[in-house]
């Protein structure tokens, strides 16, 4: 993985970085991945909304 993933990252950018980040996102709540709110909603504003740890959650979105 070459980019990194950040709190500014957009949810559907996230995805194309780590293909496992569906699964870490739909593991902190976040089940609407396909949606349109995806194309523009940040890793961090999909965290807030979701009550989620957002360190933890990018730790868990950029290990290799």
């Amino acid at each position: 993985m070459d980019r990194k993933i950040t709190a500014d990252t957009i949810i559907v950018d996230a995805l194309d970085i780590n293909p496992n980040a569906g699964e870490i996102l739909m593991k902190y709540g976040m089940h609407c991945l396909g949606c349109a709110i995806a194309h523009g909603e940040t890793v961090g504003e999909a965290a807030e909304v979701h009550g989620a740890d957002l360190e933890k959650m990018l730790d868990e979105l950029n290990r290799i």
